[in-house]
């Protein structure tokens, strides 16, 4: 089931992609970011061999969402970098340093979306700015809707799974090191993952 369209075997596909399903015009309205169930995650390539898998742990966010017309949703995402968590304190400690995020200089990073489409299905894609170490560019971000459900708390949920990339270098990251072997230590490219829980407002 799409958030703002739902497929349907008996129906052309063409047609039921793009259209919006009445019933999930229940779904409109404002939410705010459950941390507690939401992961901001990201990939680097490490030493050319692996990936190194990090998250943030602090951050508040807010979704507008629209069920009768997708473009008029919006999303924005506040997130303290003092917060990075790789699972190795050491390595945390150099990101948070001025060869990385300059946390003592630049505590947040910001995201403020610009504009909102449906794909088709369950796929939507939100397009936004980006901001790190003062440093604003555009993402676009590609998201698939997991459902919503009302908890056993009595709050309304909806789910997304999320992915963009971005060039570090592009904000001013470009801190590495030159490896024997050829190469370098850290990517450039960064893998961006989210898997966002929001709770409607009441």
């Amino acid at each position: 089931m799409g958030i703002f369209g739902r497929k349907s075997d008996d129906t052309d596909t063409t047609s039921a992609d793009t259209a919006v399903n009445p019933d999930l015009a229940a779904l409109t309205g404002d939410y705010s970011i459950d941390p507690s169930h939401t992961t901001l995650g990201f990939t680097a390539r490490h030493a050319m061999v692996t990936n190194v898998k990090g998250k943030f742990l602090d951050f508040t966010g807010t979704l507008h969402l629209d069920g009768s017309d997708p473009a008029k949703s919006t999303a924005s995402l506040d997130v303290k970098m003092e917060s990075i968590d790789t699972g190795s304190p050491d390595r945390d400690g150099h990101l948070k340093s001025a060869d990385f995020f300059k946390t003592d200089e630049f505590p947040t990073m910001t995201f403020r979306s610009t504009s909102a489409e449906a794909l088709g299905g369950d796929d939507y894609r939100i397009t936004g700015d980006l901001e790190i170490l003062g440093t604003t560019k555009p993402i676009t971000i590609d998201l698939e809707f997991n459902g919503a459900a009302k908890d056993p708390f009595g709050n309304e949920r909806v789910g997304f799974e999320g992915k963009a990339e971005i060039l570090r270098s592009e904000f001013g990251l470009t801190w590495n090191a030159a490896l024997e072997t050829g190469g370098v230590l850290v990517s450039e490219k960064i893998k961006l993952n989210f898997d966002i829980s929001a709770i409607k407002s009441a």
